[in-house]
């Protein structure tokens, strides 16, 4: 599924409309340039999931975890990382395989230690200014809202 959105605002809107669609042990790895747009969406993730803290990048604390009213948000930044010997060793596994949302920006640092089940999130800025959203291995592609 492919999406496009012409601002911040439509971005964070997107956001919300996955974040509804979203189950506890859901994994979304996403992948985008820097300033690519991924914190953007994943602050539209957050307020649908009733998370009431600021959203911002974990680029140097590397994992936030924030309280939703829904279910927990856990944001990783794994850009810093060596490898997926020290995402594993970040003690990830609860969040992967726990009862919340996992959301991992640069996630193609560590694909090897992501389950097969993750949602891939593709953001690709264009040259108008607005954003590419590629949605792959959700649902086998199914989805029960129309594409933009």
């Amino acid at each position: 599924m492919i999406f496009h959105t012409k601002s911040s605002i439509e971005t964070i809107s997107l956001g919300e409309k996955i974040g509804s669609l979203l189950k506890p042990g859901d994994i979304l790895a996403m992948t985008g340039t820097l300033a690519a747009g991924k914190t953007t969406i994943t602050k539209g993730i957050a307020k649908s999931l009733g998370v009431k803290d600021n959203i911002t990048s974990p680029t140097f604390c590397l994992v936030s975890e924030y309280e939703g009213e829904k279910m927990p948000l856990y944001h990783m930044d794994v850009y810093r990382l060596e490898g997926e010997e020290d995402f594993v060793n970040l003690g990830v596994e609860d969040m992967l395989y726990g009862n919340g949302v996992c959301i991992i920006e640069w996630s193609e640092k560590v694909k090897k230690e992501l389950p097969q089940k993750s949602i891939l999130v593709e953001i690709t800025p264009q040259e108008d200014g607005s954003r590419k959203i590629k949605i792959e291995n959700w649902n086998n592609g199914k989805i029960d809202w129309n594409e933009e």
